[in-house]
């Protein structure tokens, strides 16, 4: 069994900002949840509509859980989740909060130690993936944690509460994922990452990265370049926890077909190299159209 070396508990605040097409809470969200409800408080918001009969599969591992289709994706949801713990809870309590959502599956190890590395470091804000882009380099919004010089700020509440619906993905990214990290250093924070992972390399390199032990795996992996990152996810399915994995091939087969997923796990890697190819040049020749 893993034993802390640290002595002082923490008290945690997880912001969860999940998304499920058909409104479900799955065996793979229960599954993170769960994990996440051990080490702390969680506060859940889907940008979805979920039944209440959904909803209440959640109750014994949240403090509360809403759901309803806003369509400001995941800051929407740590917005929400935040306004309802600021009314809610007192949150000067709290030495640590998360902003964390479901665009992964995990935890693939045990999330504790984790934690505590990334809480053990003099930084004001931390994350598992720092995506080290010279132009802005930033934390990854699907796991962000702040101290109480960040959560209780003034800029941090204005930050998050100000979140809007934006007309892309990409203004999504450059308001709220970079906007984050900017907020820490303009307000002359530090910050760090436990992994540093230059460009799609968080969706393309998926053994490398569990082989480094990172606790997480991109949802989008299974649908990156026709199917070519499959043997590398079926590499990883085979090395972890038996629940967990089951709880992946089922939402991956119910969000992206259950043909195309057990087509893909059941490829080699040549095949699978072979299918990125044709993939890559269909792409090259449709840009040269």
């Amino acid at each position: 069994m893993y034993k802390s070396k640290y002595y002082l508990p923490m008290k945690r605040l997880f912001l969860f900002a999940g998304y499920d097409t058909d409104g479900r809470i799955d065996a793979s969200i229960m599954y993170y949840v769960r994990a996440l409800s051990e080490q702390g408080d969680v506060v859940l918001c889907m940008d979805s509509d979920c039944k209440i009969s959904e909803l209440n599969k959640l109750k014994p591992y949240v403090l509360h859980a809403m759901a309803h289709r806003h369509g400001e994706y995941d800051f929407g949801s740590y917005k929400r989740a935040y306004i309802w713990a600021h009314d809610n809870l007192a949150l000067s309590d709290y030495d640590v909060v998360y902003m964390i959502n479901d665009s992964v599956y995990g935890p693939l190890y045990y999330l504790l130690p984790y934690l505590e590395r990334m809480e053990s470091a003099d930084t004001d804000a931390f994350g598992i993936v720092e995506n080290p882009k010279r132009e802005h380099p930033h934390i990854q919004s699907w796991f962000i944690g702040m101290r109480k010089n960040v959560f209780l700020s003034d800029w941090f509440n204005t930050f998050i509460t100000s979140v809007t619906k934006q007309p892309s993905k990409g203004a999504i990214t450059a308001l709220y994922e970079h906007g984050f990290t900017r907020g820490v250093e303009h307000a002359g924070g530090k910050w760090m990452c436990l992994y540093s992972v230059p460009g799609r390399g968080v969706y393309n390199n998926i053994k490398k990265l569990y082989r480094k032990k990172m606790p997480f795996m991109k949802k989008v992996a299974f649908t990156r370049h026709n199917g070519e990152i499959g043997p590398q996810i079926n590499y990883v399915l085979r090395q972890i926890d038996t629940d967990l994995r089951i709880a992946i091939i089922e939402n991956a087969q119910r969000v992206y077909g259950r043909k195309y997923i057990d087509t893909i796990l059941h490829r080699g890697w040549i095949s699978a190299k072979i299918h990125g190819a044709i993939y890559g040049i269909k792409k090259l020749f449709r840009g040269q159209l």
